[in-house]
């Protein structure tokens, strides 16, 4: 089944199964693309072969953690897209919530794991393919909570924090190669990760489904937006070279914001995110 590509382009995605990595699976093979969908959700990635089609794809189980796993991944990849790679998205990634001493330090190590490690082992293996395709792009998922530390995901947030200061370093640096770095940011995305994210407080318990959906932000910067919103931010991308996209474009204010008023940004942090996932008062006053 070697060279099923057959000259189109091609994107690997990461946490391909479902959310996202999805949807950007699905709008990239609807446009002609071949696309390497990888995931540990096997029951996933079943449904989204049957969907896009077998011939459009590859679709195999990937743990980001294991170098030696995403090597062969992308070798098995490469047989089929001619040793090219228009387009990397790494996107997996996992959640842990709480106040910092409730998450266990063996989960608060997963996360980091997954969202950093994961990040890093993909560009590793991927850039000799990068490096081979003409015009060809690195695009990692960070989060808006790379904006500003948000509280009750810390441990989420540094690794988003890292992978954006990732992003702007290797888009100096793939320069030189010709390969074009970004990321995106999104905020609150109706996938599973944002309702099956372990909630390690006893002061929040996760909400229902009807809850969950009843409660979300229906307008303001942190307002639910659909999984598409960011796949169609993937493909945006490609032809731009914009380097950081925010989802929604309002995020963008908090960077703006914490440079030149960081102690107002603060505060503004502190009420609209612990309105919006829920928090207790700071005993400092402040």
């Amino acid at each position: 089944m070697a060279d099923r590509a057959r000259g189109r382009k091609s994107i690997f995605i990461t946490g391909a199964a479902s959310g996202m990595g999805r949807e950007t699976a699905r709008l990239f093979a609807s446009n002609g693309w071949f696309v390497g969908c990888y995931d540990v959700n096997t029951a996933g990635l079943g449904t989204l072969e049957q969907e896009i089609g077998l011939e459009n794809g590859v679709f195999a189980p990937l743990d980001v953690t294991s170098k030696p796993d995403f090597d062969a991944a992308v070798a098995a990849f490469a047989e089929e897209t001619g040793n090219r790679m228009d387009l990397l998205f790494s996107n997996a990634g996992v959640g842990e919530a709480g106040w910092f001493e409730d998450v266990p330090y063996g989960a608060a190590l997963r996360v980091v794991q997954v969202n950093l490690i994961g990040v890093i082992a993909s560009i590793y293996a991927a850039l000799p393919l990068l490096k081979a395709t003409p015009n060809s792009m690195v695009f990692i998922t960070s989060s808006s909570s790379a904006t500003y530390g948000m509280p009750r995901i810390a441990v989420y947030s540094a690794t988003k924090h890292a992978v954006k200061g990732l992003t702007e370093a290797l888009s100096v640096e793939f320069a030189r190669h010709g390969v074009r770095v970004a990321d995106v940011l999104p905020g609150l995305i109706d996938t599973n990760i944002l309702r099956a994210t372990p909630n390690r407080s006893a002061d929040r318990p996760r909400p229902t489904e009807e809850e969950f959906y009843r409660n979300a932000p229906k307008s303001g910067m942190f307002r639910l937006m659909p999984a598409r919103s960011v796949a169609e931010c993937v493909w945006a991308a490609y032809r731009s070279d914009r380097l950081h996209w925010y989802v929604p474009a309002e995020l963008a204010w908090i960077d703006r914001m914490k440079a030149v008023a960081p102690r107002f940004t603060r505060a503004q942090i502190k009420k609209r995110v612990l309105s919006v996932f829920g928090g207790g008062d700071d005993p400092s006053g402040r």
